[in-house]
């Protein structure tokens, strides 16, 4: 299988199953097991909601941001540094990441915290296969990039440079 554009080949399929996943995990063990959610009992639901409204306008931020970004700026040879891209170099990824977080919050559901460890893992995998083509590809470019900007955390300085 071969990697279009830069991205790990088996990075949509891992996604997607991640997520069918998830989701199942979450939904059944939140609303019907109920195995794992012992949690809830300790942290009161308006506090778990009101962590997930937090994260998810975060990750909806993130993800729009993103996504205008690479849609009209990804044709142009280049880095991306605009948008939600100049404070951390995956945001799509760590937006989906945030979503992931916010409905285990929301149930204190704990086997979805360990799948989302997981899946935390997965996307680390192959952001840092994306990067390395990255490199290849836009050099020095890239590398002054990498160094502005965090991974999955926005680095203090770049973001008071930016503001």
């Amino acid at each position: 299988m071969k990697a279009k554009n830069g991205e790990h080949p088996w990075g949509d399929m891992g996604q997607l199953i991640l997520f069918l996943c998830f989701m199942v995990v979450w939904v059944g063990d939140s609303f019907f097991l109920r195995i794992s959610t012992f949690g809830s009992a300790y942290l009161p639901l308006s506090i778990r909601l009101l962590v997930m409204v937090f994260v998810m306008i975060i990750a909806a931020y993130l993800a729009k941001s993103g996504l205008v970004v690479v849609s009209h700026e990804h044709r142009h040879a280049g880095v991306v540094a605009t948008g939600a891209f100049r404070y951390v170099r995956r945001p799509l990824y760590l937006a989906s990441l945030l979503f992931y977080f916010g409905l285990a919050v929301s149930t204190a559901c704990l086997f979805s915290f360990g799948l989302l460890l997981v899946i935390v893992l997965f996307y680390d995998y192959i952001a840092g296969y994306e990067e390395k083509v990255l490199e290849g590809k836009y050099g020095e470019d890239y590398l002054h990039y990498k160094k502005k900007t965090g991974k999955w955390i926005p680095k203090l300085k770049s973001i008071s440079s930016n503001a």
